[in-house]
């Protein structure tokens, strides 16, 4: 008989790994989630970043918060039994609350607009999800402000209904910890963490509990084109899950040290280089994020060890980012691979329109009249 010989890299096969222990109900799927090592091309030879693949959650990296913010609101009696859950989502929060919803035997109403893909849309009301349909822009918030003036509608319905309020809801960010514990167990330190900012939940929690462990921790924050959060005017977005119109209270920006704004083309770029090479890829958070981390990895000292969470998996963009039409549509192909960021001093030295970063973090609830407030 021929001597069978193990690659050095798999030789404990598969079946003797310890395997997760069995689950009786799905909310203790959530969490425990892999980090893979992602090197080139997003990173240059020999240096890359470890990536918190959030996607393998049930429903992504929302999940966490949705979980937390829903056990919160029972426990202090802010949401009665069997009382309507209704928020405004993008869609990762929406399926992180449908599981809530099951789970904690609410139903749960979703509100949301005409860019939502069609596959979540199909998804939600699949899990029992009232899904409710905004179609007109908020004239200065724009869809976001759209969504939630309709979720402010439907509570004045339904009196007792509650709603999370993602953008303000400090239960959002103390829903991160596991996370942060996570990658602390997984790596033992991290120097450098790099998260996209939306709702700012995840970046604040995740931060501020990686802190405890390493105060001199550096964040970088990734941001959309066309986004509010860090000063830059307000635009049409065509990535969902980062980026804002509005300012949510739960973005922490004394925690930045940095922040990076990405375009739709970048992200796309760095969402397909992600699945030819690591077949781990995402969705438009995901591309943007591991644009930058691979930077970081570029610009900071090799010894130092960077980590950037991936909030979702790639399933609900295969008819975006992953549509080969779709991309030739929007321009999306129009860009050569991505290496550096243009720099700016200020967020308000002038809008941006590719990959940009600045050192100067601020509050833009501060600015009046394009400068910073005097405090």
């Amino acid at each position: 008989m021929d001597k069978v010989v193990l690659n050095t890299r798999a030789e404990v096969p598969a079946a003797l790994v310890a395997a997760p222990g069995p689950a009786r109900h799905p909310d203790t799927l959530v969490g425990n989630t892999p980090i893979l090592w992602v090197g080139e091309p997003l990173a240059p030879a020999g240096r890359g970043f470890w990536a918190k693949l959030e996607g393998v959650n049930p429903g992504g990296m929302k999940d966490r918060p949705a979980l937390h913010m829903v056990r919160r609101a029972k426990a202090r009696g802010d949401l009665a039994p069997g009382a309507r859950i209704i928020e405004s989502t993008s869609g990762t929060l929406g399926l992180g609350l449908a599981l809530a919803g099951l789970v904690y035997r609410h139903p749960v109403t979703m509100v949301t607009d005409p860019g939502l893909e069609p596959i979540m849309a199909q998804m939600l009301a699949a899990y029992g999800t009232q899904v409710d349909l905004v179609t007109e822009p908020h004239v200065l918030g724009g869809w976001q402000q759209a969504r939630r003036d309709r979720v402010l509608e439907l509570l004045d319905r339904e009196p007792d209904a509650w709603c999370p309020d993602q953008y303000n809801n400090p239960d959002n960010v103390d829903g991160y910890e596991s996370l942060a514990i996570e990658l602390i167990e997984q790596l033992g330190s991290v120097d450098v963490l790099v998260c996209a900012v939306g709702t700012g939940g995840h970046s604040a929690g995740v931060a501020r509990v990686l802190r405890r462990f390493n105060p001199d921790l550096k964040l970088i924050g990734v941001d959309a084109v066309a986004s509010t959060i860090f000063g830059q005017p307000a635009g049409p977005r065509l990535m969902r899950g980062l980026g804002s119109s509005i300012y949510p209270r739960n973005v922490d920006y004394a925690a930045f040290d940095e922040i990076h704004w990405v375009a739709p083309s970048e992200a796309v770029w760095a969402c397909r280089a992600l699945a030819a090479t690591h077949h781990a890829s995402g969705g438009w958070s995901v591309g943007a994020v591991a644009l930058v981390a691979g930077w970081a990895a570029r610009a900071h000292d090799s010894e130092l060890r960077i980590a950037a969470v991936f909030p979702d998996g790639p399933h609900r963009y295969f008819d975006t980012i992953y549509n080969d039409t779709y991309c030739e549509q929007h321009g999306l192909f129009d860009v050569d691979p991505p290496i550096e960021p243009d720099t700016i001093t200020h967020p308000t030295e002038r809008v941006v329109h590719s990959w940009t970063r600045c050192t100067t973090v601020i509050d833009p609830k501060h600015l009046v009249h394009g400068r910073e407030q005097a405090s």
